[in-house]
C-alpha cells in the first residue's frame, strides 16, 4: 500500500485499511452509526406502540423518549465492544 503525506502535520499518512484491521474507529463515528441506527429502531418503536394502544400521541411520546435514552446506551455498547477483544483477528499486514 502506498503512503501518502500530510503537509499540515508534517508526517505521513497511512491509508485506510479494510474492516477488522488496526485502525481506530473514532467516538464520532460511533455516535454516528447510534443515531442512524436509533432512526431506524424509534420509527419501529413508534409502530408497534401505535398498533398496541391505537393512540397516535401515546405512540409518539413513547418513541421519542426511547430516543435519546436508546442513543446513549448503543454508544456505551459500542464502546465497550470496542475494547473486548473477543473475535477479533490480529492485523497480519504490518
Amino acid at each position: 500500500m502506498a503512503t501518502t503525506f500530510d503537509e499540515a502535520a508534517a508526517k505521513p499518512v497511512a491509508p485506510e485499511r479494510a474492516v477488522g484491521s488496526s485502525v481506530v474507529e473514532p467516538h464520532w463515528r460511533s455516535i454516528a452509526k447510534a443515531v442512524s441506527w436509533r432512526a431506524v429502531g424509534t420509527i419501529d418503536t413508534i409502530v408497534i406502540s401505535f398498533l398496541v394502544t391505537g393512540k397516535v400521541k401515546f405512540a409518539l411520546s413513547i418513541g421519542f423518549v426511547e430516543l435519546f435514552t436508546k442513543i446513549v446506551l448503543f454508544y456505551l455498547h459500542e464502546r465497550a465492544w470496542h475494547r473486548i477483544p473477543y473475535g477479533r483477528v490480529p492485523d497480519r499486514t504490518e
